[in-house]
């Protein structure tokens, strides 16, 4: 251990410890702007600056190891001077119309002005050109040059979580930028649209494409018939920047609020969770049974980043994606087939909506593949979390003041299985229990496919998935679980090479799974909610009655009335896609992009 005083307190570290992070251990905030813990630790602001005795300049606190008897000030003149002239410097560069910004209300830079009373510059501001500001006009991410920073920290959680390398530095000196790189448009970046640069953006220079505007739209037109989606994870995020307790930001508590909102259904997206895992389950089977996975296994679909992410980086592995449709696609599907039929609607006059945790089911929602034989698209319009939030700050509508809602009938059972999709590990246990019991014709005990999700790692630790053996009916199941497109990397990679072998794997493109989604609210500090979020999932699932999908009476009614059973024919059309028949960037031809100024 390692002591010291700051700010007059003694303090006891581990040696090799931060500053920053000794201060934090004695109750002192240092602020900061680009710092995030093992992943950008550079001291580029130069905002958590500090004082040390002994020392002639200033020292970043992020970087700076502790030592034997330092004694540190953090906030004395010399340190307040030198941090209200680094913010000048970067205001200098930053477009501070708040009232236009995302981060409005959670920026980290607002935060800090407000604190120090900045209220005029006395550096000339030098924003970006229009030139400089060209963006794709109708592409999932939005990037405004002139809010950047260049804190970096895109540029290293794009590296060293999702390894997709799509932003860089650019240029030199006074001039130098973030861009995306090699000087490729944003749509040509093979970008998996993950929206963890987004969330870790501390100043809104980053954002999703907005759709709410539509939507609003489609609530006034009297012709339409709007119905809305809700995915697991919004349900463990959506109360958290309207400072509803856990108690009362229910998911039937926001159903009820977007009844009052004017949608005419409210469904869960945990039924559609069930029936992707009735035929993911029985394709799973299936192919198993072919021997179809001797060589690489079935990987799971749901999530479009990692579909995006796949097959850019391992098209060879394409094959062997699930072909079932993620949740919020079979959703749209049967919204647009069964349900119209049962209410009496033409498809052309539903308006699906979903609401996720992601940016990336923005532009799965619009791949040609996921419409019917007649052009029309399963999902219409998706909202993240923060759009949601929003729109109910728009329609004057106070949620803690609303009466919760059930969900519609036709599909508004879902059991725990759909519930835990919103977290890692959740889609293969849930499968393995409708699995479990295709094979059997018995349900497994609920916690017999548990510590897929409780820690186990395959050779201690060497590569950063868990995995485990199970039998069914005899059979020896080798399935794995990893989240985190850096570790899907690596895991594929050891599977091409013969490292490895597994017969069923779930992959999940954000840290944590849905629940750390790049389009679940933004806050102000650096703590990280994914795993805390995703508790909260596991948590509803072992406190409901029904925690397995082919039990759910919904589930088994659409099946009894339009499909079937799982692969059938009808299933087929309506549930199941070609990962093949759309390409992303480096498939095909380069086009000229479609660019406006933001």
């Amino acid at each position: 251990m390692v002591k010291l005083t700051i700010n007059g307190l003694p303090v006891a570290v581990e040696d090799g410890t931060t500053i920053m992070e000794a201060a934090k251990a004695a109750g002192i905030s240092i602020p900061h702007l680009c710092y995030l813990k093992g992943i950008n630790d550079i001291g580029a602001c130069r905002i958590c600056s500090v004082e040390v005795e002994g020392e002639l300049s200033l020292v970043p606190s992020c970087n700076t190891a502790v030592r034997e008897g330092m004694k540190v000030t953090t906030n004395s003149a010399r340190v307040r001077s030198a941090c209200r002239t680094n913010l000048m410097l970067i205001m200098s560069q930053h477009e501070g119309r708040c009232s236009l910004c995302d981060r409005s209300g959670t920026c980290q830079l607002q935060k800090l002005t407000n604190d120090y009373d900045f209220f005029e510059n006395l550096y000339v501001t030098d924003l970006p050109t229009d030139k400089d500001r060209m963006w794709v006009k109708d592409f999932p991410l939005i990037r405004d040059p002139a809010k950047c920073i260049k804190c970096m920290r895109c540029i290293q959680v794009c590296d060293k979580i999702q390894k997709l390398g799509v932003w860089e530095l650019m240029s030199t000196g006074g001039r130098t930028r973030v861009d995306v790189s090699q000087h490729r448009s944003i749509d040509k970046a093979q970008c998996s649209l993950c929206g963890q640069c987004i969330v870790h953006c501390p100043v809104g220079a980053l954002r999703e494409r907005k759709d709410a505007t539509k939507v609003m739209a489609a609530l006034d037109d009297p012709e339409i018939t709007t119905v809305v989606q809700i995915a697991p994870a919004v349900r463990t995020a959506w109360g958290e920047a309207l400072d509803l307790p856990p108690d009362k930001a229910t998911v039937n508590q926001l159903a009820g609020a977007l009844k009052q909102m004017g949608f005419d259904y409210v469904f869960d997206t945990s039924f559609s969770a069930d029936l992707t895992i009735m035929e993911e389950a029985t394709e799973f089977l299936h192919r198993l049974q072919k021997g179809d996975l001797e060589k690489y296994p079935m990987f799971t679909s749901c999530c479009p980043a990692w579909v995006r992410f796949l097959k850019s980086r391992h098209p060879e592995l394409v094959p062997q994606l699930s072909t079932a449709k993620s949740p919020q696609q079979m959703f749209g599907s049967v919204i647009k087939s069964y349900f119209a039929e049962r209410i009496g609607v033409r498809p052309e006059k539903i308006c699906c909506i979903s609401v996720m945790p992601c940016v990336a089911k923005k532009a799965e929602c619009d791949i040609p593949a996921m419409r019917d034989e007649y052009g029309v698209k399963d999902v219409d319009y998706v909202l993240t979390t923060r759009e949601i939030i929003r729109m109910l700050r728009l329609s004057d509508i106070t949620p803690d003041k609303v009466e919760e809602k059930p969900f519609d009938r036709i599909m508004g059972d879902y059991s725990g299985a759909g519930v835990i999709f919103g977290t890692t590990g959740g889609v293969m246990e849930a499968a393995l229990r409708t699995a479990s019991y295709m094979v059997t014709g018995k349900n497994p005990s609920t916690g017999a496919f548990g510590f897929v999700h409780a820690g186990k790692k395959f050779a201690e630790g060497e590569y950063p998935w868990q995995e485990a053996t199970y039998t069914i009916g005899g059979n020896k199941i080798r399935v794995a679980v990893t989240s985190g497109l850096r570790n899907a990397d690596r895991l594929c990679k050891a599977l091409l090479r013969g490292q490895v072998k597994y017969d069923f794997v779930e992959v999940m493109a954000c840290p944590t799974g849905c629940a750390g989604g790049g389009g679940q609210p933004f806050h102000r500090d650096d703590v990280e909610r994914g795993a805390t979020r995703g508790k909260v999932l596991r948590n509803l699932d072992e406190h409901m009655q029904m925690r397995f999908s082919h039990e759910n009476p919904d589930i088994q009614r659409l099946y009894s009335e339009a499909l079937g059973e799982p692969m059938s024919d009808a299933a087929e059309k309506l549930l199941h896609t070609d990962h093949e028949s759309w390409q992303m960037p480096d498939e095909g031809e380069p086009q000229t992009p479609d660019i406006h100024v933001v």
